[in-house]
């Protein structure tokens, strides 16, 4: 349907951030105009013209919601309704305790929601430079791979430069292809069906001739103006990680704790390489934290080197992409409006937050924030006690301007909580995090109800 400028809320950008922000808003009753560039602008990254394309892992990461802040995040979002949780969870693939999707399945599913929704419109064109003042009220969720037009454009207005860091992406391998007689299934400590991964053992030889590997493999070759953009420390590329250490990679994405090898006498091991589902047919699995800057040969020679992937086929190499992410703590207001500009909110990754829920529930928020004023109505933050409030706080002044960077959610962004056993003693570790996800969902519950009129 044909929509008015000023009779509507715009939203920029079709990924996780933008397809959320205008699913909350129709919520709330509001039209929205929904503007992606694909395939009108391709990107370097997205292979298809999806909504909410997952370009990097098929991970939402823990879906544990008593004491792990990521899976608090998705409790929350599914109690807001959220269109990005109701995709994953109903294209789950197996992952242990995480929750990982089908990413084909997820993208049609949000896609066909929003096309199927009456007070949603969805134009495919680029946005190139500053969206116009007269839209009245915008979204901006056009992720890390904003357009340059558009990135320039919010660069002048905001008087400052916009900080950047490197994402890359990991590798994805043929199920039939890999050598069963060597690797097992297997999740660690045997979480969720105790069989969710696929593991590939190495003996301490076999590791360190796969880190002297990673470490003289040809690379990609930075174009001058990547040089100096600094990697996100949650997302190295693995021959980074290795460069840092003999040991690092065997302490970190191939550890081997908490797995046991069924073909070893001891079922000891020195490093696991570790392999997730990536598809609902599980014909395609991906390497766990195998992100990688290795040219698409040396991957296929080094990746190979893997016992038990000697003759593994790969459906994707790896790649490299530059992001970018403003200083939000120093250009955001409190509901993510932009201080020079109050008709435009910002959502997702370009706000500094990292990863796909987090990126998922700032835009959650935007649209909500957004809704409300279009309607009229004080838009309402929720508590700072809960994920969406934590890491909405973060990107709001919750960080230091000066020394802004990307940011999954974590406890140590909620207030402090006074919780004690029966003893009186101050709770620690996994209880001290219950506690914390106890009074966030209290209060989120709380938070819903007194918002609800924002929202209806």
């Amino acid at each position: 349907m044909k929509q008015d400028n000023r009779a509507s809320i715009h939203v920029v950008g079709g990924g996780l951030a933008g397809s959320e922000a205008a699913w909350q808003a129709a919520r709330a009753g509001v039209p929205v105009i929904l503007h992606e560039m694909r395939p009108e602008r391709e990107t370097d990254a997205h292979h298809t013209d999806g909504m909410a394309e997952l370009v990097c892992s098929n991970s939402f990461r823990s879906d544990d919601a008593e004491a792990n802040a990521v899976g608090l995040l998705h409790a929350e979002m599914r109690c807001c309704g959220s269109l990005i949780m109701q995709a994953a969870d109903a294209h789950r693939v197996p992952a242990g305790s995480a929750l990982a999707v089908d990413r084909d399945g997820f993208s049609q599913a949000v896609t066909a929601a929003l096309e199927a929704d009456p007070m949603i419109s969805i134009i495919r064109e680029e946005v190139a430079g500053l969206p116009p003042e007269d839209w009245g009220s915008v979204i901006v969720a056009t992720g890390p791979l904003t357009s340059p037009a558009l990135a320039t454009a919010i660069g002048k207005l905001s008087g400052e430069e916009s900080l950047a860091f490197f994402d890359a992406i990991a590798p994805i391998i043929y199920k039939e292809s890999i050598d069963f007689d060597i690797a097992w299934f297997q999740s660690r400590y045997d979480k969720g069906d105790g069989a969710d991964y696929i593991n590939c053992p190495m003996n301490a030889e076999q590791y360190h001739a796969f880190i002297d590997a990673l470490r003289a493999g040809g690379k990609t070759e930075f174009k001058e103006w990547e040089r100096d953009t600094p990697y996100f420390e949650g997302c190295l590329p693995i021959e980074v990680m290795a460069d840092r250490g003999i040991e690092t990679l065997a302490h970190g994405p191939m550890k081997p704790v908490g797995l046991t090898n069924p073909n070893l006498p001891d079922r000891r091991c020195h490093a696991i390489v570790q392999l997730r589902q990536d598809n609902a047919l599980g014909t395609l699995y991906n390497i766990v934290g195998f992100q990688t800057k290795l040219t698409h040969g040396e991957q296929k020679r080094i990746f190979r080197m893997i016992p038990g992937l000697e003759n593994a086929e790969f459906a994707r190499l790896g790649g490299i992409h530059r992001n970018t992410f403003i200083n939000s703590p120093a250009l955001l207001g409190q509901t993510l409006s932009m201080k020079a500009a109050p008709w435009l909110r910002f959502a997702g990754q370009i706000t500094g937050c990292e990863g796909y829920v987090e990126s998922a529930g700032l835009g959650l928020l935007a649209g909500r924030f957004a809704a409300a004023v279009f309607r009229g109505l004080p838009p309402s933050r929720p508590p700072e006690t809960t994920a969406l409030g934590a890491i909405l706080g973060h990107v709001t002044g919750g960080a230091r301007p000066e020394t802004f960077q990307p940011m999954n959610v974590n406890f140590g962004l909620f207030p402090l909580i006074d919780a004690r056993n029966e003893k009186g003693k101050r709770l620690k570790g996994r209880d001290r995090k219950k506690a914390h996800s106890a009074r966030a969902l209290a209060d989120l519950e709380t938070w819903l109800g007194e918002a609800r009129p924002a929202a209806e």
